[in-house]
């Protein structure tokens, strides 16, 4: 469905704008509501709105006020007039949309016009984004009298941070938090602090290429130990482990990118406590911790295991990639020497943004049911409908997560996603997951993030382009 064709009942409005209070002007009224709601994300670019005389009788206003409504809308840029279908919503200056996840791994891929980019594993602002901004805003002037520099972060999203984790069974001080410019900001800044050049670091393969890639350009040496699709191979970890050599290891417990397994308690009890037997730091990336589908998994957070973990969380998944805005929960003993490493590379994360988290953080506004519900039904429809397409492919439905691991019955990702790419679909073959930079070209990463109606183009599109490659 193209964007031009959306079109909001009257009566769903009606239900949207509540009822007036107050003495504000009816026409102010019904025009301001209708803005918030477009700056809030409730009502899109290019949503038609109800006629004149349909809005008039769901609201049991005058035609002349709602007339007037309209016009205001137009006046300041979030409505046009459509020759001979009304009246549609404008966000001023444009939909810019876009904004896609990099994978520093491969090159930048770049979706021809009117194509699906099926690559990027995290969901779209949460419905208020914009509201939060405003009330942001109207913090700002208690912070702009200073300098603006917050090395560590802003000490009220600190708490807020800190207190999260307390709720979470973690007992955590805000003194441990450090904020910074997105997770891999915090990796990055951990492999300053802790890794000497040529440090070996151990890392489950598949995993995140971009947390890869920064420990990587540290000069780390990284050594790979393979996760299925079933989770990780907690034994595996404890006998690599044993070897010796090793100084860190990436750790990815909650929804594991790509291959979205959960570990359990056991396991991260015995993951932390190899680390801490063999001296080894861990770098906990729990990016994807709040991206469950099914029910809230009740596994404690892996540093509830150990006090010697270090916790890499982001708002990037959970709130908005926008946003980006992330921190490092570390000992008390590592955080000054976290703090400089941190200082090498910038002075601070930008003040409003970090207003605007410590607020939906504290109202818990980020994955909402809406969005947890849209979320498992694309995984489900999807799923199904690869099975159903492509029965020789095998796929684990997770429990969270983005996005489904595929694993096919030939080494053929990096044709398939070739292939794909001249219909207009971009994909991103198992190898950009790869730690040792090759192989896992039986694999597939496919997020379902994106709204229905582009996954349903994806889908077809997707199958032929493996049947032409198979």
């Amino acid at each position: 469905m193209s964007m031009t064709q959306r079109q909001l009942p009257a009566r769903r409005l009606s239900s949207m704008l509540g009822e007036r209070h107050g003495e504000q002007p009816a026409y102010s009224w019904l025009s301001e509501g209708i803005r918030q709601l477009v700056t809030n994300g409730r009502v899109l670019h290019g949503t038609m709105l109800p006629s004149e005389r349909e809005l008039v009788g769901a609201l049991g206003l005058s035609r002349t006020t709602v007339t007037r409504a309209y016009q205001e809308l137009r006046e300041r840029g979030f409505a046009e007039a459509r020759q001979g279908s009304g009246t549609q919503i404008r966000i001023p200056g444009g939909n810019v949309g876009g904004g896609s996840e990099p994978l520093t791994a491969g090159s930048p891929e770049l979706v021809a016009p009117g194509g699906i980019d099926l690559t990027c594993g995290a969901p779209t602002a949460p419905v208020g984004l914009a509201g939060f901004y405003e009330r942001a805003l109207d913090q700002l002037p208690g912070y702009i009298g200073g300098m603006g520099y917050y090395p560590l972060g802003l000490p009220v999203l600190r708490e807020v941070i800190a207190a999260d984790y307390v709720r979470r069974g973690l007992p955590t001080s805000p003194e441990q938090i450090i904020v910074t410019a997105g997770a891999l900001s915090g990796v990055a800044s951990i492999a300053r602090s802790i890794l000497g050049p040529g440090a070996r670091v151990l890392a489950e393969s598949p995993s995140y290429p971009n947390s890869v890639s920064s420990l990587r350009q540290h000069g780390a040496r990284l050594t790979a130990l393979p996760i299925g699709p079933e989770g990780s191979d907690v034994p595996g970890i404890e006998t690599a482990l044993a070897r010796g050599g090793f100084s860190a290891m990436l750790c990815l417990p909650d929804f594991h990118n790509p291959t979205g397994s959960l570990l359990g308690d056991e396991g991260r009890e015995r993951w932390a406590g190899a680390l801490d037997r063999h001296g080894v730091h861990g770098i906990v990336d729990e990016t994807n911790a709040e991206l469950w589908l099914d029910s809230r998994p009740s596994v404690a957070p892996m540093a509830a295991y150990s006090n010697n973990l270090i916790t890499v969380g982001s708002a990037s998944k959970t709130y908005w990639g926008g946003l980006r805005l992330g921190w490092i929960r570390a000992p008390h003993a590592l955080v000054g020497a976290i703090h400089q490493g941190r200082a090498t590379m910038d002075l601070g994360a930008p003040v409003l943004e970090q207003i605007v988290l410590s607020l939906l953080i504290t109202e818990r506004a980020g994955v909402d049911e809406a969005t947890r519900t849209r979320l498992r039904e694309n995984r489900d429809w999807l799923h199904a409908g690869l099975v159903e397409a492509l029965p020789e492919w095998k796929i684990r439905k997770p429990a969270g997560g983005m996005s489904l691991w595929c694993n096919l019955p030939a080494p053929r990702s990096m044709a398939l996603a070739a292939q794909a790419k001249k219909s207009g679909l971009v994909l991103t073959p198992g190898s950009v997951f790869a730690v040792d930079d090759h192989g896992l070209d039986r694999w597939l990463r496919v997020p379902y993030a994106l709204d229905r109606s582009e996954l349903e183009v994806a889908l077809p599109l997707l199958v032929d382009a493996w049947k032409a490659v198979a």
